[in-house]
């Protein structure tokens, strides 16, 4: 077993899609569109593929038993950790592409440097770099 996807459902997938390719550098991997419509689009990230998929998705998939996730109110208990070198610049970069201030870079005890943003559609993101050895 290995993590493959991580998939979150949003309102409007190509502006998603857009942003993260924006904010943080990563390449459109895989586009489904049908009738016009963009439902589902994945980005190179790594190993691990980051997928957006329509809220209308959402509700076929699982039948609407899910939360919509927003930008409003306090961010889900989960967060996207993306690793840079430069911790300050990619920050720097992620709010200039629209995303929101939620703690400004921070050395940590054990040496990483972090910082919180919050995407547009409210997804918890957190830009840090490799834990020290």
């Amino acid at each position: 077993m290995k993590l493959g996807y991580i998939v979150i459902y949003v309102e409007d997938v190509p502006q998603v899609i857009n942003f993260y390719k924006s904010a943080f550098g990563f390449e459109t991997r895989f586009i489904y569109e049908q009738q016009g419509n963009i439902d589902y689009g994945e980005l190179e990230t790594g190993d691990t593929v980051l997928a957006f998929a329509s809220h209308q998705l959402g509700e076929m998939n699982l039948q609407g038993k899910y939360e919509k996730v927003s930008a409003k109110g306090n961010p889900f208990g989960y967060e996207l950790a993306f690793v840079s070198d430069d911790v300050n610049a990619a920050y720097q970069k992620a709010i200039e592409a629209g995303a929101i201030s939620v703690s400004e870079p921070t050395e940590k005890p054990w040496g990483q440097t972090v910082a919180y943003v919050r995407a547009q559609e409210g997804t918890l993101i957190e830009i840090c770099n490799p834990i020290p050895k």
